[in-house]
């Protein structure tokens, strides 16, 4: 279950909480092309992954099917982490397609809140796979519910857009670390090389 407990110090701008890391080990599941593989391939590898997983339920019996639902939610938060950093191809009409979807989920999943005398929580009162998107669904709306919720973004080098949590003083962070920064830079630098050894010279 994902905590929020009344009383608690306020995090640091840059603390990574629980809830971020939930988030965070959900959407870096996809393969990348340079060496990470896809976790949700099939039913077996979604299982896989749950087994290690402790925030998640551990050990769950999943099919094809669900792993294909966890990929479409997990793509969704993504393309909502890319609009964080400003990626312009997530922007328009890939995002609304991915609020959509992630409201259609909302529904298919919904919450519960748990209260005590120690604080409030959200939970999801499902069983299985179920559980698992609901509890994605439960860390996504405690953490955003936080004015750092822009702070978690993915990548925007691609094909890597890993997801990150950008602990900069004015939350500028574009990219997961200082090697995707600079192959962007890289890539710009002889994009503006080719376009200067293409142009017509003056006579």
């Amino acid at each position: 279950m994902i905590a929020a407990a009344a009383g608690s110090p306020e995090p640091s701008p840059r603390t990574v909480t629980p809830t971020v890391e939930t988030v965070l080990a959900f959407v870096n599941t996809r393969a990348d092309g340079s060496g990470r593989r896809e976790m949700f391939g099939d039913g077996d590898s979604f299982a896989a992954w749950l087994a290690e997983r402790d925030e998640f339920g551990g050990e769950t019996v999943a099919t094809d099917a669900d792993a294909a639902v966890a990929r479409e939610l997990r793509d969704a938060l993504v393309t909502l982490l890319l609009a964080h950093s400003g990626d312009e191809e997530s922007l328009g009409e890939p995002l609304q397609r991915a609020e959509r979807h992630l409201r259609r989920v909302g529904s298919h999943y919904p919450l519960a809140t748990v209260v005590t005398a120690g604080g409030v929580e959200l939970a999801s009162p499902q069983a299985g796979v179920p559980r698992v998107f609901g509890t994605v669904l439960a860390a996504v709306t405690t953490f955003a519910q936080s004015s750092d919720w822009g702070r978690i973004k993915a990548c925007r080098n691609p094909p890597c857009h890993f997801g990150f949590f950008d602990r900069t003083r004015n939350g500028g962070g574009l990219y997961c670390s200082t090697g995707c920064g600079s192959q962007v830079s890289m890539r710009k630098h002889r994009r503006r090389q080719r376009q200067a050894s293409a142009a017509p010279s003056e006579a």
